[in-house]
């Protein structure tokens, strides 16, 4: 699905160069669930960026669906995203004086899909996260639970091969976290790719597998089993 190959990324050069991400080697096989924690500052949000294509490392390489993406134009890295990656953002991204409905339907804006075919996918991406009941409420209107849910709607509206998440409970209370990693619990099972960033160990357990980030390296090998 996904081939990281001795990924670097940093910042600046010569003597002023910061290494956020050193030598990562990682591969992610359809139906995983990895889950990648680190404190902050470990370049966990650099290392999504890079999965989700939505930027690229200094060095190494970028596989997705076995095509080599790390010399793309960004033209094809668009489409690449457009096609085949959802992505959640902690802080939901909606467009607050938009419906839920039209929030999720943005998600086709750069897609061949006719409106008729973007709504009813749409609607049918609310149904799968238990919100179709606010499909027309104004998204300023709702919990940041809620909020969420429809930011991981508007990310599996177009049926994608891979969903990256960042931090996607990180400015939840406990119930409304739950909720949203139950859709994702779900997701999984129906067979969905997920890579997700977390600095929430008691998270681990939606997992299938695990990879520690620290200081740029990759200090723990995979946890097969963590839950799923």
């Amino acid at each position: 699905m996904l081939v990281l190959s001795g990924v670097e990324k940093r910042f600046g050069s010569g003597e002023r160069a910061v290494h956020v991400l050193r030598d990562v080697n990682v591969s992610v096989e359809p139906g995983d669930f990895l889950m990648v924690t680190g404190p902050s500052g470990s370049g966990k949000s650099t290392l999504l960026h890079i999965a989700a294509l939505l930027d690229m490392p200094t060095s190494g390489c970028v596989s997705l669906l076995g095509e080599d993406m790390s010399g793309a134009a960004e033209r094809q890295l668009s489409q690449a995203r457009a096609e085949h990656i959802g992505i959640v953002f902690q802080r939901y991204a909606l467009l607050g004086r938009r419906t839920a409905l039209e929030n999720v339907m943005f998600r086709f804006r750069y897609t061949d899909h006719d409106r008729r075919e973007a709504r009813e996918r749409a609607n049918a991406a609310l149904e799968r996260v238990h919100l179709s009941h606010v499909a027309g409420r104004e998204a300023r209107l709702l919990s940041g639970g809620e909020m969420q849910r429809v930011a991981v709607a508007r990310a599996i509206a177009t049926r994608p091969s891979l969903l990256v998440a960042d931090e996607p409970t990180g400015n939840l209370d406990g119930e409304a976290a739950r909720a949203v990693m139950e859709v994702f619990r779900g997701l999984h099972r129906d067979g969905l790719t997920i890579i997700m960033v977390t600095h929430n160990l008691q998270l681990l357990e939606y997992a299938s597998r695990h990879l520690a980030l620290v200081r740029g390296r990759l200090g723990v090998s995979d946890d097969d089993g963590a839950g799923s």
